[in-house]
Protein backbone atom coordinates (compact mmCIF):
# COMPACT_ATOMS: atom_id res chain seq x y z
CA UNK A 1 0.00 0.00 0.00
CA UNK A 2 0.85 3.61 0.06
CA UNK A 3 2.40 6.48 2.20
CA UNK A 4 3.86 9.39 1.32
CA UNK A 5 7.51 10.02 1.93
CA UNK A 6 7.88 13.48 3.96
CA UNK A 7 10.45 14.70 1.48
CA UNK A 8 8.62 17.01 -0.97
CA UNK A 9 5.58 16.57 0.14
CA UNK A 10 3.73 19.97 0.12
CA UNK A 11 0.44 18.10 1.19
CA UNK A 12 2.02 16.78 4.64
CA UNK A 13 3.18 20.36 5.35
CA UNK A 14 -0.10 21.67 4.64
CA UNK A 15 -1.98 19.17 7.69
CA UNK A 16 0.56 20.28 9.84
CA UNK A 17 0.26 24.17 9.42
CA UNK A 18 -3.38 24.01 8.95
CA UNK A 19 -4.96 22.01 12.31
CA UNK A 20 -8.14 23.52 11.90
CA UNK A 21 -10.87 23.30 10.53
CA UNK A 22 -11.29 24.53 7.09
CA UNK A 23 -13.98 24.83 3.92
CA UNK A 24 -14.80 26.03 0.88
CA UNK A 25 -17.57 28.28 -1.20
CA UNK A 26 -17.59 27.67 -4.59
CA UNK A 27 -20.71 30.39 -6.06
CA UNK A 28 -21.28 29.12 -9.61
CA UNK A 29 -24.60 30.40 -10.29
CA UNK A 30 -23.49 32.55 -13.34
CA UNK A 31 -25.03 32.80 -16.39
CA UNK A 32 -22.20 33.40 -18.70
CA UNK A 33 -23.36 36.28 -20.84
CA UNK A 34 -19.58 37.16 -21.82
CA UNK A 35 -18.78 33.80 -22.88
CA UNK A 36 -21.62 34.13 -25.40
CA UNK A 37 -22.46 30.65 -24.65
CA UNK A 38 -26.13 29.00 -24.18
CA UNK A 39 -23.94 27.00 -21.76
CA UNK A 40 -22.73 29.12 -18.43
CA UNK A 41 -19.05 28.76 -18.61
CA UNK A 42 -18.67 26.55 -15.43
CA UNK A 43 -20.30 24.21 -16.92
CA UNK A 44 -18.36 24.16 -20.24
CA UNK A 45 -16.28 21.02 -20.86
CA UNK A 46 -12.68 20.69 -21.29
CA UNK A 47 -11.28 17.40 -22.08
CA UNK A 48 -14.89 15.71 -21.54
CA UNK A 49 -14.90 17.51 -18.12
CA UNK A 50 -16.75 20.74 -16.89
CA UNK A 51 -14.02 23.14 -15.92
CA UNK A 52 -15.95 23.40 -12.07
CA UNK A 53 -14.94 20.06 -11.76
CA UNK A 54 -10.89 20.78 -12.25
CA UNK A 55 -11.80 23.45 -9.81
CA UNK A 56 -13.16 21.48 -7.10
CA UNK A 57 -10.78 19.09 -7.97
CA UNK A 58 -7.89 21.37 -6.80
CA UNK A 59 -9.47 22.18 -3.28
CA UNK A 60 -10.45 17.94 -3.06
CA UNK A 61 -7.20 16.61 -3.52
CA UNK A 62 -5.42 18.42 -0.09
CA UNK A 63 -6.01 16.49 2.71
CA UNK A 64 -6.45 19.69 4.83
CA UNK A 65 -9.65 21.11 3.31
CA UNK A 66 -13.30 19.78 4.19
CA UNK A 67 -16.36 20.41 2.76
CA UNK A 68 -16.53 22.28 -0.67
CA UNK A 69 -20.07 24.31 -0.84
CA UNK A 70 -20.54 24.28 -4.27
CA UNK A 71 -23.60 27.22 -4.94
CA UNK A 72 -25.66 26.76 -8.14
CA UNK A 73 -28.66 28.35 -9.64
CA UNK A 74 -31.59 26.26 -9.02
CA UNK A 75 -32.57 25.31 -12.54
CA UNK A 76 -28.37 23.43 -12.78
CA UNK A 77 -29.15 21.65 -9.08
CA UNK A 78 -29.72 18.47 -11.11
CA UNK A 79 -26.74 19.02 -13.46
CA UNK A 80 -24.28 19.46 -11.02
CA UNK A 81 -25.31 16.70 -8.70
CA UNK A 82 -24.83 14.43 -11.97
CA UNK A 83 -21.22 16.13 -12.75
CA UNK A 84 -20.69 14.87 -8.27
CA UNK A 85 -21.38 11.74 -8.84
CA UNK A 86 -19.94 11.32 -12.53
CA UNK A 87 -16.48 12.38 -11.54
CA UNK A 88 -16.29 11.25 -7.59
CA UNK A 89 -16.58 14.57 -6.01
CA UNK A 90 -16.56 13.05 -2.10
CA UNK A 91 -16.28 15.95 -0.33
CA UNK A 92 -19.02 18.18 -2.30
CA UNK A 93 -22.44 20.12 -0.91
CA UNK A 94 -24.47 21.41 -3.28
CA UNK A 95 -26.88 24.49 -2.29
CA UNK A 96 -29.00 26.90 -4.20
CA UNK A 97 -27.94 30.30 -5.30
CA UNK A 98 -29.31 33.47 -5.26
CA UNK A 99 -30.16 36.52 -7.18
CA UNK A 100 -26.78 37.78 -6.81
CA UNK A 101 -23.30 36.85 -6.54
CA UNK A 102 -23.12 37.79 -2.61
CA UNK A 103 -26.70 36.42 -2.28
CA UNK A 104 -25.14 33.29 -3.51
CA UNK A 105 -22.33 33.52 -1.34
CA UNK A 106 -25.06 33.95 2.08
CA UNK A 107 -26.15 31.00 1.15
CA UNK A 108 -23.18 29.02 1.03
CA UNK A 109 -22.34 29.99 4.21
CA UNK A 110 -25.64 29.54 5.89
CA UNK A 111 -24.89 25.71 4.90
CA UNK A 112 -22.18 25.67 7.67
CA UNK A 113 -24.79 27.62 10.11
CA UNK A 114 -27.03 24.15 11.11
CA UNK A 115 -24.62 22.60 13.36
CA UNK A 116 -26.65 19.34 13.30
CA UNK A 117 -25.72 18.74 9.54
CA UNK A 118 -22.97 16.26 10.08
CA UNK A 119 -21.55 16.91 6.34
CA UNK A 120 -20.99 20.21 6.56
CA UNK A 121 -19.20 21.23 10.19
CA UNK A 122 -18.49 24.68 11.02
CA UNK A 123 -14.88 25.75 9.70
CA UNK A 124 -12.83 27.67 11.59
CA UNK A 125 -11.44 29.50 8.06
CA UNK A 126 -13.40 29.89 4.69
CA UNK A 127 -12.11 30.22 1.79
CA UNK A 128 -14.31 31.65 -1.05
CA UNK A 129 -13.17 31.06 -4.51
CA UNK A 130 -14.49 31.56 -8.45
CA UNK A 131 -15.72 28.09 -9.74
CA UNK A 132 -13.95 29.55 -12.90
CA UNK A 133 -10.79 29.70 -11.92
CA UNK A 134 -9.42 26.18 -12.16
CA UNK A 135 -5.60 27.07 -11.74
CA UNK A 136 -5.04 27.74 -7.92
CA UNK A 137 -1.97 26.36 -6.46
CA UNK A 138 -1.56 24.90 -2.78
CA UNK A 139 0.93 27.11 -1.68
CA UNK A 140 -1.61 30.23 -2.09
CA UNK A 141 -4.18 28.49 -0.55
CA UNK A 142 -2.13 27.60 2.41
CA UNK A 143 -0.72 31.44 2.39
CA UNK A 144 -4.47 32.76 2.19
CA UNK A 145 -5.90 30.13 4.71
CA UNK A 146 -3.11 30.94 7.60
CA UNK A 147 -3.37 34.57 7.03
CA UNK A 148 -7.46 34.13 7.17
CA UNK A 149 -6.33 32.49 10.31
CA UNK A 150 -4.15 35.02 11.99
CA UNK A 151 -5.79 38.20 10.92
CA UNK A 152 -9.64 37.52 10.17
CA UNK A 153 -9.72 37.82 6.25
CA UNK A 154 -7.32 37.70 3.78
CA UNK A 155 -7.35 37.95 -0.36
CA UNK A 156 -5.20 37.60 -3.32
CA UNK A 157 -4.18 40.46 -5.70
CA UNK A 158 -2.77 41.03 -9.02
CA UNK A 159 -0.65 44.01 -10.37
CA UNK A 160 -2.82 46.17 -12.99
CA UNK A 161 -2.29 45.28 -16.12
CA UNK A 162 -3.67 48.58 -17.86
CA UNK A 163 -4.67 52.27 -16.58
CA UNK A 164 -8.04 52.79 -14.92
CA UNK A 165 -9.51 55.79 -16.07
CA UNK A 166 -12.62 57.55 -15.16
CA UNK A 167 -14.65 59.27 -17.33
CA UNK A 168 -17.66 61.97 -17.47
CA UNK A 169 -21.01 61.68 -18.47
CA UNK A 170 -20.36 62.89 -21.95
CA UNK A 171 -17.93 60.32 -22.68
CA UNK A 172 -14.88 62.08 -22.15
CA UNK A 173 -12.24 61.55 -19.96
CA UNK A 174 -12.34 62.60 -16.31
CA UNK A 175 -9.01 61.38 -14.72
CA UNK A 176 -6.61 58.49 -14.35
CA UNK A 177 -5.36 56.94 -11.32
CA UNK A 178 -1.98 55.95 -10.65
CA UNK A 179 -1.46 52.16 -11.36
CA UNK A 180 1.33 51.63 -9.24
CA UNK A 181 -0.93 52.82 -6.26
CA UNK A 182 -3.58 49.94 -7.43
CA UNK A 183 -3.85 46.67 -7.33
CA UNK A 184 -6.42 44.35 -8.67
CA UNK A 185 -8.46 41.61 -6.28
CA UNK A 186 -8.68 38.22 -7.56
CA UNK A 187 -9.82 34.99 -5.54
CA UNK A 188 -9.38 33.22 -3.63
CA UNK A 189 -10.19 35.33 -0.36
CA UNK A 190 -10.20 33.38 2.88
CA UNK A 191 -11.94 34.58 6.11
CA UNK A 192 -12.81 33.44 9.83
CA UNK A 193 -15.98 31.76 9.66
CA UNK A 194 -17.76 34.11 12.50
CA UNK A 195 -16.50 36.71 10.52
CA UNK A 196 -17.60 36.92 7.18
CA UNK A 197 -20.79 35.38 8.11
CA UNK A 198 -21.48 37.99 10.93
CA UNK A 199 -20.84 40.62 7.96
CA UNK A 200 -23.54 39.02 5.66
CA UNK A 201 -26.12 39.21 8.39
CA UNK A 202 -25.04 42.77 8.98
CA UNK A 203 -24.87 44.28 4.99
CA UNK A 204 -27.40 45.81 3.71
CA UNK A 205 -29.85 45.15 0.80
CA UNK A 206 -27.81 47.40 -1.67
CA UNK A 207 -24.55 45.28 -1.01
CA UNK A 208 -26.42 42.21 -1.89
CA UNK A 209 -27.55 43.69 -4.55
CA UNK A 210 -24.50 45.33 -6.23
CA UNK A 211 -21.83 44.45 -4.55
CA UNK A 212 -18.95 42.67 -5.55
CA UNK A 213 -16.17 42.10 -2.83
CA UNK A 214 -15.99 40.04 -0.20
CA UNK A 215 -12.96 41.56 1.77
CA UNK A 216 -15.22 44.65 1.60
CA UNK A 217 -17.81 43.62 3.57
CA UNK A 218 -15.35 42.48 6.29
CA UNK A 219 -14.21 45.52 6.72
CA UNK A 220 -17.25 47.64 6.61
CA UNK A 221 -19.15 45.62 9.24
CA UNK A 222 -16.50 43.38 10.94
CA UNK A 223 -13.60 46.48 11.39
CA UNK A 224 -11.24 43.40 9.57
CA UNK A 225 -8.48 44.51 7.68
CA UNK A 226 -7.74 41.87 4.97
CA UNK A 227 -4.19 40.87 4.69
CA UNK A 228 -3.37 40.92 1.07
CA UNK A 229 -1.20 38.30 -0.40
CA UNK A 230 -0.01 38.67 -4.49
CA UNK A 231 -1.09 35.50 -6.42
CA UNK A 232 1.00 33.95 -9.36
CA UNK A 233 0.18 34.79 -12.86
CA UNK A 234 -1.44 31.88 -13.84
CA UNK A 235 -4.61 32.39 -11.39
CA UNK A 236 -6.70 34.20 -14.13
CA UNK A 237 -10.36 33.72 -14.79
CA UNK A 238 -12.28 31.81 -17.82
CA UNK A 239 -14.35 34.70 -18.71
CA UNK A 240 -14.14 34.33 -22.57
CA UNK A 241 -14.82 31.81 -25.27
CA UNK A 242 -11.38 32.02 -25.97
CA UNK A 243 -10.21 31.49 -22.62
CA UNK A 244 -12.10 27.73 -23.06
CA UNK A 245 -8.74 26.75 -25.77
CA UNK A 246 -5.82 28.19 -22.90
CA UNK A 247 -7.16 26.46 -20.15
CA UNK A 248 -7.52 23.20 -22.03
CA UNK A 249 -3.68 23.57 -23.40
CA UNK A 250 -2.85 24.57 -19.49
CA UNK A 251 -4.70 21.64 -18.18
CA UNK A 252 -2.92 18.86 -20.78
CA UNK A 253 0.44 20.28 -19.70
CA UNK A 254 -0.45 19.99 -16.62
CA UNK A 255 -1.01 16.27 -17.02
CA UNK A 256 2.01 15.31 -18.76
CA UNK A 257 4.13 17.87 -16.76
CA UNK A 258 3.66 16.08 -13.14
CA UNK A 259 4.53 12.52 -11.73
CA UNK A 260 4.37 10.24 -8.61
CA UNK A 261 7.88 8.31 -8.28
CA UNK A 262 7.04 5.05 -5.69
CA UNK A 263 10.31 3.62 -4.63
CA UNK A 264 10.42 0.65 -2.59
CA UNK A 265 12.38 0.21 0.98
CA UNK A 266 15.83 -0.46 -0.23
CA UNK A 267 18.24 1.85 0.13
CA UNK A 268 19.54 1.74 -3.49
CA UNK A 269 15.08 2.40 -4.56
CA UNK A 270 15.24 5.25 -2.26
CA UNK A 271 18.11 6.91 -3.97
CA UNK A 272 17.42 6.41 -7.49
CA UNK A 273 13.68 8.02 -6.81
CA UNK A 274 15.54 11.15 -5.23
CA UNK A 275 17.61 10.88 -8.04
CA UNK A 276 15.25 11.49 -10.70
CA UNK A 277 13.09 13.51 -8.43
CA UNK A 278 15.89 16.16 -9.06
CA UNK A 279 16.24 15.74 -12.72
CA UNK A 280 12.76 15.09 -14.08
CA UNK A 281 12.06 18.14 -16.42
CA UNK A 282 8.66 18.21 -14.74
CA UNK A 283 6.49 21.03 -13.30
CA UNK A 284 5.92 18.93 -9.85
CA UNK A 285 7.35 15.61 -9.10
CA UNK A 286 7.21 13.63 -5.93
CA UNK A 287 8.24 10.72 -3.98
CA UNK A 288 6.48 8.79 -1.96
CA UNK A 289 7.17 5.02 -0.46
CA UNK A 290 5.59 2.01 -0.10
CA UNK A 291 3.93 1.35 3.55
CA UNK A 292 1.14 -0.38 4.98
CA UNK A 293 -1.39 2.17 4.80
CA UNK A 294 -3.41 3.21 1.85
CA UNK A 295 -3.37 6.38 0.54
CA UNK A 296 -5.62 6.60 -2.27
CA UNK A 297 -6.24 9.85 -2.30
CA UNK A 298 -2.92 10.85 -3.13
CA UNK A 299 -3.10 8.57 -5.97
CA UNK A 300 -5.24 10.60 -7.76
CA UNK A 301 -3.50 13.65 -7.95
CA UNK A 302 -1.25 13.04 -10.82
CA UNK A 303 -1.64 10.43 -13.83
CA UNK A 304 2.26 9.61 -14.24
CA UNK A 305 3.87 6.96 -11.99
CA UNK A 306 7.42 5.48 -11.71
CA UNK A 307 7.60 2.14 -9.34
CA UNK A 308 10.80 1.47 -8.57
CA UNK A 309 12.05 -1.88 -7.19
CA UNK A 310 14.94 -4.24 -6.20
CA UNK A 311 14.93 -7.57 -7.95
CA UNK A 312 12.47 -9.54 -6.74
CA UNK A 313 8.51 -10.61 -6.58
CA UNK A 314 7.08 -7.15 -6.32
CA UNK A 315 4.29 -8.00 -9.34
CA UNK A 316 1.91 -8.46 -6.97
CA UNK A 317 2.41 -4.62 -5.92
CA UNK A 318 2.01 -3.79 -9.76
CA UNK A 319 -1.22 -5.57 -9.01
CA UNK A 320 -2.35 -3.79 -6.37
CA UNK A 321 -1.37 -0.42 -7.86
CA UNK A 322 -3.96 -0.99 -11.52
CA UNK A 323 -6.55 -2.69 -9.58
CA UNK A 324 -6.72 1.01 -7.18
CA UNK A 325 -6.73 2.41 -10.09
CA UNK A 326 -9.84 0.91 -11.40
CA UNK A 327 -11.60 1.25 -8.25
CA UNK A 328 -11.21 4.50 -8.65
CA UNK A 329 -11.66 5.05 -11.66
CA UNK A 330 -8.82 7.36 -11.99
CA UNK A 331 -8.32 6.26 -16.06
CA UNK A 332 -11.47 7.27 -16.69
CA UNK A 333 -10.28 10.26 -18.31
CA UNK A 334 -6.86 10.97 -19.20
CA UNK A 335 -4.17 7.76 -19.22
CA UNK A 336 -2.44 6.53 -16.42
CA UNK A 337 1.04 5.99 -17.15
CA UNK A 338 2.61 3.38 -14.91
CA UNK A 339 6.73 2.25 -15.58
CA UNK A 340 8.17 -0.06 -13.05
CA UNK A 341 11.77 0.43 -12.61
CA UNK A 342 13.20 -2.87 -11.30
CA UNK A 343 16.70 -2.85 -10.20
CA UNK A 344 19.06 -5.68 -10.69
CA UNK A 345 22.45 -5.70 -8.33
CA UNK A 346 22.71 -9.38 -7.62
CA UNK A 347 24.63 -10.44 -11.21
CA UNK A 348 22.62 -13.66 -11.27
CA UNK A 349 20.59 -14.47 -14.65
CA UNK A 350 17.08 -14.43 -15.18
CA UNK A 351 15.47 -17.40 -13.57
CA UNK A 352 12.43 -19.30 -14.71
CA UNK A 353 10.19 -17.31 -11.77
CA UNK A 354 11.78 -14.08 -13.25
CA UNK A 355 10.46 -15.01 -16.56
CA UNK A 356 6.96 -16.25 -15.41
CA UNK A 357 6.59 -12.99 -13.60
CA UNK A 358 7.47 -10.87 -16.92
CA UNK A 359 5.07 -12.85 -18.95
CA UNK A 360 2.38 -12.56 -16.76
CA UNK A 361 3.41 -8.42 -16.44
CA UNK A 362 3.04 -8.45 -20.43
CA UNK A 363 -0.21 -10.23 -20.25
CA UNK A 364 -1.57 -7.53 -18.00
CA UNK A 365 0.25 -4.70 -19.91
CA UNK A 366 -1.86 -5.75 -22.80
CA UNK A 367 -5.05 -6.28 -20.46
CA UNK A 368 -4.90 -2.85 -18.41
CA UNK A 369 -4.37 -0.85 -21.69
CA UNK A 370 -8.20 -1.06 -22.47
CA UNK A 371 -8.81 0.36 -19.40
CA UNK A 372 -6.94 3.23 -20.05
CA UNK A 373 -4.07 2.25 -18.25
CA UNK A 374 -0.33 2.54 -20.12
CA UNK A 375 1.92 0.29 -18.39
CA UNK A 376 5.77 -0.27 -19.08
CA UNK A 377 8.40 -2.02 -17.92
CA UNK A 378 12.67 -1.81 -17.62
CA UNK A 379 14.93 -3.59 -15.52
CA UNK A 380 18.02 -2.00 -14.71
CA UNK A 381 20.80 -5.18 -14.37
CA UNK A 382 24.09 -3.30 -13.38
CA UNK A 383 24.91 -0.81 -15.82
CA UNK A 384 22.74 -2.24 -18.53
CA UNK A 385 19.63 -1.08 -19.10
CA UNK A 386 17.17 -4.10 -21.01
CA UNK A 387 13.74 -2.45 -22.22
CA UNK A 388 11.56 -5.39 -21.60
CA UNK A 389 8.17 -4.46 -22.81
CA UNK A 390 6.84 -0.67 -24.68
CA UNK A 391 3.15 0.06 -24.97
CA UNK A 392 3.17 3.32 -27.34
CA UNK A 393 -0.03 5.76 -26.33
CA UNK A 394 -0.52 8.07 -29.25
CA UNK A 395 -2.61 11.30 -28.29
Amino acid sequence: MLARDAEGSEDRLGRAAVDFPVAVVLPAGGSGERMGLPTPKQFCTILNRPLISYTIQAFERLSWIGTVVVVVAKENHDLMLNIVQKFNHTKVKVVHGGTTRHRSIFNGLQAFSNTTDSLTPKPKVVIIHDAVRPFVEEDLLLKITLAAKEQGASGTIRPLVSTVIATTSEGYLDHSLERAKYRASEMPQGFLYDIIFQAYQRCSEFDFEFGTECLHLALQYCSTNAKLIEGPPTLWKVTYKRDLAAAEAIIKETLSMSACIIAGSEAEAVELAKTLQKNLNMIETDVISCAKESNTEYLSKTQNFIYISMSGSNFSWVLEMVKCFKDLGHARLYPVVIVWVQLNMTKQSVDSQKTDELTAFMGLASEVIQGNVLLYGIEIDHSKVIFLMRYLYIC
